[in-house]
């Protein structure tokens, strides 16, 4: 059974940074694309980052710059380091999974079959 699970969420205030990460268990890494998604009150499912087994990389315009996404799957974890963060970036991350290496990667939800439960990440200004 496939679990994602995201942690090192927390309060920072505006310009700080975080580490997120996402220990992703029984999950096969042949084909697969990862990626990082946020979703805030009221708001729509947002993708930020992702990352394919070509290890080819894309990221959301609205974070470009200023976030990374990696993979070490030696230790079957993701991680997106955020710098600069904003108030508008305060939202719930979730990390997830597809069992397919889209080309070019993809930021649509729906084609996502694994879910994390989400980190909070508060940016206070």
């Amino acid at each position: 059974q496939v679990s994602l699970v995201e942690s090192g969420g927390g309060s920072v205030q505006a310009g700080g940074s975080l580490r997120l990460s996402c220990v992703v268990s029984g999950f096969t890494f042949s084909h697969y694309t990862l990626a990082w998604f946020r979703q805030g009150p009221g708001k729509e499912r947002e993708g930020i980052a992702c990352i394919n087994s070509a290890r080819i990389i894309r990221y959301g315009d609205s974070v470009t710059g200023r976030f990374t996404i990696s993979l070490d799957i030696a230790k079957n974890t993701l991680y997106l380091e955020m710098k600069s963060l904003q108030a508008g970036d305060s939202s719930m991350y979730y990390c997830a999974a597809s069992e397919r290496s889209w080309a070019p990667p993809n930021l649509s939800s729906t084609l996502y079959d694994y879910w994390g439960q989400g980190t909070q990440v508060t940016v206070s200004s």
